[in-house]
């Protein structure tokens, strides 16, 4: 389960002020529904891919005992 900012907060933000646990989040969830979003919600998750391609993606560079090579957002 998610914890953490809701989309009312981060979207007054700027997407360079958002965890990687927040872009994987969201990411994950617009990428779900993307057959049903408007012109409005489909900008915010191009932009949000957008940050995430600016950061490099979104990727540990090695896992240990306690985290593996994916960025959690639970």
């Amino acid at each position: 389960m998610y914890v953490g900012r809701d989309m009312t907060e981060l979207t007054m933000m700027s997407k360079t002020d958002w965890k990687d646990s927040e872009l994987a989040f969201f990411h994950h969830s617009m990428q779900q529904v993307v057959p049903y979003l408007n012109a409005e919600g489909q900008s915010l998750h191009r932009q949000i891919i957008q940050e995430i391609e600016r950061r490099g993606g979104l990727h540990r560079n090695e896992a240990d005992y306690t985290h593996g090579t994916r960025v959690s957002y639970d």
